[in-house]
């Protein structure tokens, strides 16, 4: 009974550094959108917020301004007046900065807050050269990342793969909604066992080519069921890259 869910949720997303800073208070908050809206109507409501926000500005307190109007964002986050006063203050943040990472999420939360999310073209995290430069336990960590638990609650899956040009072995299994692989392993009853190259691999996983086109091509041999291999990758999440860093 020492954790919960609520708790080490977090504390597992920060790897164990822990999110919490001792100060109960913090350690169960509303969330953003409910606790600004009591923030909103317990100091008056928006034309107030921004009234005040307004006068700090002038002051040059952009810190100040950013983290109150930020309250009267998530509140209202259709409230335009709002939204440019602290992309304002953000900008201005951005501008003194030193920090090169701080001033590119300083600008980018006012971008976000005047325009909204626009996605950058040509801009891929799954790009052939980053595939291929991974080593076969690094892809087996990257698709258990991906893995979609609920997607895959009440699937149990077991493939042995041998990847001839490496030598290596895997066994990848699927089961409570995790997957796991070890190295230099096979399962004595897998729902099946593929035999190819890791070149092979890479088309596969980059759509560079189809399962069907190199089965055909004999570069790819299965036995057992064939289609676990692809249950496996239908329980795979796409992560949008682009999401809100500022607003709701």
């Amino acid at each position: 009974y020492y954790g919960s869910v609520n708790h080490n949720v977090k504390a597992v997303y920060q790897k164990y550094l822990g999110f919490f800073d001792g100060n109960p208070a913090n350690l169960h908050p509303l969330p953003p959108e409910d606790a600004s809206t009591k923030y909103v109507e317990t100091m008056g409501g928006a034309e107030a917020i921004l009234d005040k926000a307004r006068a700090s500005f002038e002051k040059g307190e952009y810190r100040w301004v950013a983290q109150l109007v930020n309250h009267l964002v998530f509140a209202e986050p259709d409230n335009q007046e709002a939204r440019n006063l602290q992309a304002d203050a953000l900008e201005q943040l951005g501008y003194i900065a030193e920090s090169g990472p701080w001033r590119n999420f300083y600008l980018t939360g006012a971008r976000e807050l005047r325009d909204g999310v626009i996605p950058t073209e040509n801009t891929s995290v799954g790009s052939a050269d980053v595939i291929k430069a991974m080593t076969l336990d690094m892809f087996f960590d990257y698709l258990a990342v991906r893995l979609n638990g609920p997607k895959a609650a009440g699937k149990t899956i077991t493939l042995n793969f041998d990847f001839t040009d490496t030598g290596v072995q895997y066994v990848v299994e699927i089961e409570n909604s995790v997957l796991i692989h070890t190295a230099n392993k096979q399962a004595d009853d897998p729902d099946a066992a593929i035999t190819l190259t890791r070149s092979v691999w890479n088309e596969i996983v980059l759509g560079q080519s189809t399962m069907k086109a190199v089965m055909t091509a004999g570069k790819i041999q299965i036995e057992g069921n064939p289609k676990k291999l692809g249950e496996l990758f239908a329980l795979m999440d796409d992560f949008e890259l682009w999401f809100n860093i500022v607003t709701p």
